[in-house]
């Protein structure tokens, strides 16, 4: 196996806005500094996070024949990272994401694709077979590649982001995944103990910003995991920083350790990714989160 993590589904164009505060003031205008776009999304979060940390990875994904889709394949064509695209009339994926002087974020996403879209399997069968690790963003088309990735010799994780515990879209990812990661932001009580109780889960990790997380291993006490504050490093952006903590937690575990390691690992990793403007701009190295572990 020469591919540690592949990634299926979660690549697009983030513009980011940075406002003079959320809610926005009820004005017809609001001056704004330079609007700026980055290759960014959840799943290119998480191949560039690894990649960083010096994992091999790769991405599957569903794009547009347009300059967006372009873009993205030509970062990944420079970086040297395995790109596998289905293309598909309705584009490539967009988000615009509005960032206070705090650092915090409001998403307008637009996903685009329609709901129940199906694409070729071998967009991802050929490299989920090269793959120690699959991680399954929450694309609709992607659910359709859980068969042959449980088929496979990997561990698998997923994402579920702001689920609340309820929603029926999200139920397959979590079953699948022996790692589940969630944000506590919309979720319900006994959310967690569905998704043990449902499916294979070993460990789930809810994310809870400025909080720090929460790791519940099965069978196990939760533990809480504080959040990081980097010296000289402030929060200026938290666009990505999930999607950070995801990249060394899956890095750490990877190399053999422990649970709770893994994600003490990820909240380094994403205070890091708080102190950079824009989406992925400046994720950590294995250095630097070796250094800041010390």
């Amino acid at each position: 196996m020469d591919l540690d993590v592949f990634v299926i589904g979660g690549v697009g164009i983030d513009t980011i806005v940075r406002v003079p505060g959320l809610p926005l003031p009820p004005e017809e205008t609001v001056h704004v500094q330079p609007v700026r776009s980055y290759i960014g999304h959840t799943g290119h979060g998480v191949v560039l996070g690894c990649h960083q940390l010096g994992l091999a990875t790769g991405l599957a994904d569903v794009i547009g024949d347009d300059p967006e889709g372009a873009r993205i394949r030509s970062a990944y064509a420079d970086l040297g990272l395995p790109l596998a695209v289905a293309i598909h009339p309705s584009g490539t994926r967009r988000s615009v994401n509005l960032v206070g002087p705090d650092g915090r974020r409001l998403s307008l996403y637009d996903g685009r694709q329609p709901w129940g879209l199906r694409v070729d399997p071998n967009l991802w069968r050929g490299n989920v077979a090269r793959a120690r690790h699959v991680h399954v963003s929450i694309m609709d088309f992607a659910r359709w590649a859980l068969p042959d990735v449980l088929a496979a010799n990997c561990t698998v994780s997923t994402d579920l982001h702001d689920w609340d515990g309820e929603n029926e879209y999200h139920r397959d990812f979590a079953q699948a995944a022996d790692v589940v990661f969630v944000s506590t932001s919309a979720l319900r009580d006994k959310a967690i103990d569905w998704i043990f109780a449902s499916g294979r889960a070993q460990v789930v990790v809810a994310m809870a910003g400025s909080e720090g997380s929460y790791l519940y291993v099965r069978d196990g006490e939760p533990v809480h995991i504080r959040p990081v504050h980097i010296p000289g490093r402030p929060v200026v952006d938290t666009n990505g920083a999930g999607d950070a903590y995801v990249s060394a937690f899956l890095t750490t575990w990877l190399d053999g350790r422990s649970y709770q390691e893994a994600a003490e690992a990820g909240s380094i990793a994403g205070a890091w990714a708080c102190g950079s403007p824009g989406t992925h701009t400046d994720l950590i190295t294995a250095e630097q989160l070796m250094l800041l572990r010390v």
